[in-house]
């Protein structure tokens, strides 16, 4: 259960002024509603401050986690997830007590036995969005979640490998294309389940794909074409909504962006998120 959560709106306002005022950064929200078009990108109201959330609990694809927010913190922005409860100690095994170390405001897992303090970090999600004739690539979903739902090839990074490393890794064994990075194309960073999606384009170095293990399937779409209401999670559905648009008004930007997931809604609610502080270049 997630404990009701508010981010200082006077704070976050203010610093988010600071970045328009000086960088002349814009900030967009997309409406996570379904639609027939391309969503439209608006003018976001600063007091929907880093996720304005309606606290309750959820059920995520990832463990979330969780903290309050204070006025008197350095630290204006915090986690907003709920923190997995770790019942023993990673380490030696032995259990753990739930408090607050010294020098920290998070409360964490702590080793009664050998003082070992479980720290949680974000996952890192790398994939591609591959064109190949006007056409990209995607892959059914042969493993939960989402089983039977379209995606881009995508997933966790490895310990020991960089970014497109992962990505590449990633899009041979999802969909048995052999691929060359071109850019980085967007981070999304989704911050209730603790994930951060960032997608790269890429081209084939060979025009050949076959789904892997955890596809059933993987055909090249039309940009017309792309089964919006049949894609895996609202980062696909971001993703490739963002890289429709900039075609349509002529090349790729890079874009990062907040999905603030609504709490209670599971991975296959694709609509069930607001696209705050979305910035391009």
């Amino acid at each position: 259960m997630l404990r009701s959560i508010q981010l200082i709106e006077s704070c976050s306002g203010f610093f988010f002024h600071r970045l328009k005022l000086h960088y002349g950064i814009s900030f967009i929200s997309i409406s996570g509603k379904p639609s027939s078009r391309t969503p439209m990108l608006t003018v976001s109201r600063l007091s929907r401050c880093l996720g304005q959330f309606r606290a309750s609990s959820i059920r995520s694809e990832s463990k979330p986690d969780t903290t309050s927010s204070s006025t008197s913190s350095p630290s204006a922005f915090k986690s907003i997830g709920a923190t997995r409860k770790i019942n023993f100690c990673q380490l030696c095994g032995g259990p753990t007590k739930h408090e607050i170390p010294d020098g920290d405001e998070k409360e964490r897992a702590i080793c009664t036995l050998c003082g070992k303090i479980a720290y949680e970090n974000p996952k890192m999600v790398v994939g591609c969005l591959i064109e190949h004739d006007n056409k990209i690539l995607l892959c059914k979903r042969n493993i939960q979640p989402s089983y039977g739902l379209w995606t881009l090839p995508a997933g966790y990074m490895e310990i020991g490998e960089s970014a497109t490393e992962g990505a590449i890794r990633e899009t041979w064994e999802e969909a048995g294309a052999k691929v060359k990075v071109i850019s980085p194309f967007a981070q999304l960073d989704i911050p209730l389940i603790g994930h951060s999606y960032l997608i790269f384009l890429a081209k084939f170095t060979t025009p050949h794909f076959s789904p892997g293990p955890e596809s059933s399937e993987c055909r090249l779409f039309a940009l017309d074409d792309i089964p919006y209401e049949s894609l895996s999670f609202s980062s696909m559905l971001i993703t490739l909504k963002l890289y429709i648009e900039d075609i349509k008004v002529g090349k790729p930007k890079f874009h990062y962006g907040l999905i603030n997931k609504w709490p209670g809604t599971g991975p296959s609610a694709i609509h069930a998120y607001d696209f705050d502080y979305h910035l391009r270049t």
